[in-house]
């Protein structure tokens, strides 16, 4: 057994040296992105539908809020049947708001993404320039923390390059 692991180890030493030689490049898309031509466009978009389904839900939430008040000013006089059926309208109402809200976060989601996306475009073509103009391995996009320890010696910071080429 401790033979095996011998030979597995020295077998491992040629890829490990040449593991060595490989650099790579980092940079953070939340510093590029925004300096890419077109995002104060894609973003304005993108505010507005944010602005505009926000202004629904507000209009449906002060639609809810004022039959509700209004049942619970008028429940103690409504005869039993006619207490439930509000009551039921009440309940469908306030899923279809919910049901809304929700709705609209995923397509607001969605066309975040598709606004953006041309942009990312962009930013990976010009990333595949820089890796290949400096014998990069890969590239990786170092936002929220994700890299702790990048080792200077094997990494390069593409950042201001990339923001070079974009602008």
């Amino acid at each position: 057994m401790k033979k095996l692991i011998l030979i597995f180890t020295l077998m491992l030493l040629p890829l490990l040296a040449s593991a060595q030689q490989f650099r790579f490049g980092y940079f953070s898309m939340e510093k590029v992105l925004p300096q890419v031509a077109g995002y104060a466009l894609a973003r304005h978009q993108v505010d507005q539908l944010s602005q505009q389904y926000a202004a629904e839900l507000k209009r449906a939430e002060d639609e809810f809020n004022a039959k509700y008040e209004d049942f619970l000013s008028t429940q103690s006089t409504l005869a039993p049947s006619i207490r439930d059926k509000r009551q039921a309208e009440l309940k469908d109402l306030l899923m279809k708001n919910m049901a809304f809200k929700e709705q609209s976060r995923k397509l607001l989601d969605q066309s975040e993404k598709a606004a953006m996306a041309p942009l990312r475009q962009k930013v990976y073509s010009a990333l595949a320039r820089i890796g290949e103009q400096q014998g990069l391995a890969f590239i990786i996009n170092n936002d929220r923390g994700t890299l702790p320890y990048i080792n200077a010696q094997n990494g390069v910071d593409v950042t201001d390059q990339l923001l070079s080429i974009l602008k």
